[in-house]
């Protein structure tokens, strides 16, 4: 994000609105890290979200307005920003609850989170058939799931893939075991700081995480995003019910191609454009 802003004074007045709420420099720690810090959850989601919303709203500028959202994880808030669910002040502040909760709960219950590729739904059920916590946390594309549990018995899914042949296992650099049981102590939290702010009913279609269904209902968006703690985002649900609703152009907004790449292993026909730099905002250069 530091490219944006030293270019627009209003991406620097949304560093300065996130630095009240959160209380420390969002964008001291997001440009210069360390990257140690930038990792802890309670630093990367903040750091995320805002960078997406700030490329979010430079499209809008421009006359690019979506037809629906959604968003991986973090991701949805940025979403119901977009959609006018929330306003950008109330989901920093869920934010600042959620990520300093949910690293929380990493330090009560610790855990981890692998990727696993080249997998199927039987494998699947194999792998998280464990004596500890083991769950599906991600069904990102066909054949690419990420599970999340207790460290000890993720260790033990690691040996039991390998057994089955499955080669492409990759431990993720998180933080803990989310969209797991092991997030349960933030739930309170999350549910108490979601009551406390304004919801509107969603001005395009939301697909959350957890039903991969379109919702416009501020109530059932509510519900939905504190399960999502707990509960597996259905990412590759959510991209082929988009695309049998009439979607056929996705912008991925904010830092890195992951949803891009996800994208087109869901359907190779779909075209992804991913915004990150300002560069990219080039509206000459957007299909």
């Amino acid at each position: 994000g530091s490219d944006l802003y030293d270019a627009f004074d209003n991406v620097r007045e949304r560093y300065t609105c996130a630095n009240d709420i959160l209380g420390y420099d969002l964008a001291k720690i997001s440009f210069l890290g360390p990257s140690e810090k930038l990792r802890g959850t309670q630093f990367t989601q903040p750091a995320i979200f805002v960078h997406s919303i700030i490329i979010d709203e430079h499209l809008k500028s421009s006359g690019f307005n979506p037809q629906a959202v959604a968003g991986h994880s973090l991701g949805e808030f940025s979403a119901l920003v977009s959609c006018e669910v929330l306003s950008f002040e109330d989901a920093l502040k869920i934010i600042k609850v959620r990520s300093h909760e949910m690293a929380h709960a990493s330090e009560i219950n610790p855990g981890t989170m692998v990727a696993i590729i080249g997998i199927n739904d039987e494998e699947l059920q194999i792998i998280c058939n464990q004596s500890g916590i083991v769950v599906p946390a991600n069904i990102n594309a066909p054949g690419q799931i990420v599970i999340s549990g207790e460290i000890e018995a993720i260790n033990t899914a690691i040996k039991t893939a390998k057994s089955l042949g499955i080669r492409k296992i990759i431990p993720l650099n998180v933080a803990g075991a989310f969209h797991s049981p092991l997030m349960i102590s933030a739930r309170e939290p999350l549910k108490e700081i979601i009551s406390s702010v304004n919801f509107h009913n969603a001005k395009v279609p939301i697909y959350q995480n957890v039903n991969a269904k379109g919702e416009n209902n501020s109530t059932i968006i509510q519900k939905n995003i504190i399960d999502q703690l707990e509960k597996p985002v259905l990412w590759s649900n959510t991209i082929i019910k988009m695309i049998q609703d009439g979607i056929t152009n996705f912008f991925e907004l904010g830092p890195g191609m992951i949803l891009k790449g996800l994208n087109q292993r869901i359907n190779k026909e779909m075209i992804t454009q991913n915004f990150e730099k300002i560069e990219h905002l080039d509206t000459h250069a957007i299909l």
